[in-house]
């Protein structure tokens, strides 16, 4: 998943890139209120984090904006004022969620995950994507094939996870790259191979199909190796 910092604050927002990138979400940071607001409407983000004392545009205004143009992405507001009253505005301008600095990062985490749970349990029953006999919890993290728990990394996660939200759909290898990966990724486009190979390797080669050309595509599995209907 893909996740948006607008924060001025330069050392809070790498150290809140560098902690969110290690549990395999990918990361964007801008630093000012307007290029916040371009990069929201611009990319299809699954959250934007967004502190509110910005430069160029406060977040207020950011928020105001976004809804007002009909982007329902969630959004966690993020501000050193204290205040029943400044909470109030955040959320009547449309905030999602509100945390005050200075903060937990196990918190924040915490909130960003119950965020993107409530965004997808409005379209899905559950936090548990299932395809054949693999399933993964989006809340826990955690993936099971067969019954059996399969470990897999952070970034291998994100990388099933994209597949396992569309099954039997072609995802691209750019849109791997531009939910998995953050938009200042410049190394070798073939990563995505690698991560591909590793997961067939973990949950086995029939389950991930490559479409030539085209890109990848998670099919439904039975416990004994066979497709399912």
């Amino acid at each position: 998943m893909r996740l948006l910092i607008v924060e001025d604050e330069k050392r809070l927002a790498v150290s809140l890139a560098r902690g969110l990138t290690a549990e395999g979400f990918a990361v964007d940071v801008v630093h000012d209120g307007r290029e916040g607001l371009f990069r929201a409407g611009e990319t299809p983000y699954d959250l934007v984090v967004l502190d509110i004392m910005l430069p160029g545009m406060n977040g207020y205004r950011v928020c105001a904006a976004l809804r007002a143009a009909g982007n329902d992405v969630p959004i966690l507001m993020l501000t050193a004022k204290d205040g029943e009253y400044d909470e109030a505005e955040g959320l009547d301008t449309g905030a999602d969620d509100y945390l005050t600095k200075p903060f937990s990062y196990v918190v924040l985490l915490a909130r960003i995950r119950a965020l993107l749970r409530r965004r997808a349990s409005a379209g899905t029953p559950s936090p548990v994507l299932v395809v054949g006999g693999l399933s993964l919890d989006t809340a826990s993290r955690r993936v099971h094939r067969d019954g059996a728990e399969v470990t897999l990394t952070a970034k291998e996660f994100a990388v099933l996870e994209q597949l396992a939200l569309r099954p039997d759909a072609v995802v691209s290898k750019a849109e791997m790259l531009e939910h998995v990966w953050d938009f200042a990724y410049d190394g070798d486009p073939n990563i995505v191979e690698v991560y591909i190979s590793t997961l067939r390797r973990k949950l086995g080669a029939e389950r991930i199909q490559t479409v030539r050309g085209a890109g990848y595509r998670l099919v439904a599995v039975g416990p004994a190796g066979e497709g399912t209907a």
